[in-house]
Formats: structure tokens, C-alpha cells, sequence
């Protein structure tokens, strides 16, 4: 189970059967994104722990532009 959690509430889940990695949380990055909004608006800033599925390649461009 992985959420995005805002304190509105939760806004985007995904579930899967095996295990995350950079391919299918990019995927789930790329749906979030859609969700939130520019900076300074409400659901803009992105927070990540050092999990090692959030180091793949791209990922801070996906995220920058």
C-alpha cells in the first residue's frame, strides 16, 4: 500500500502484490503529480523518505517540470 497523504486527507493510493520498484513508483509519481498543484499552492510540496524505490534516475526532473 502506498499513500499520498495531504492534510486534507489521502490523495492518490495504489496497491500492489509484490513489491515496489522504480518503474511502478514512477508510475504512481507520475499519477500524483497530475493530482497536486504548483508551488506555493495547496499540494505542492512533495515529501519522500530514503526508501531506495525513491532513487531512480529522472525522478527529480518528473518532479521539477
Amino acid at each position: 500500500i502506498l499513500p499520498a497523504i495531504s492534510l486534507d486527507g489521502v490523495l492518490h493510493l495504489d496497491i500492489l502484490t509484490r513489491s515496489w520498484n522504480a518503474t511502478e513508483f514512477e508510475k504512481f509519481i507520475d499519477v500524483l503529480l497530475d493530482i497536486m498543484n504548483p508551488w506555493p499552492q495547496k499540494n505542492s510540496v512533495l515529501v519522500m523518505d530514503n526508501a531506495s524505490v525513491h532513487h531512480f534516475e529522472g525522478l527529480r526532473h518528473i518532479v521539477e517540470s
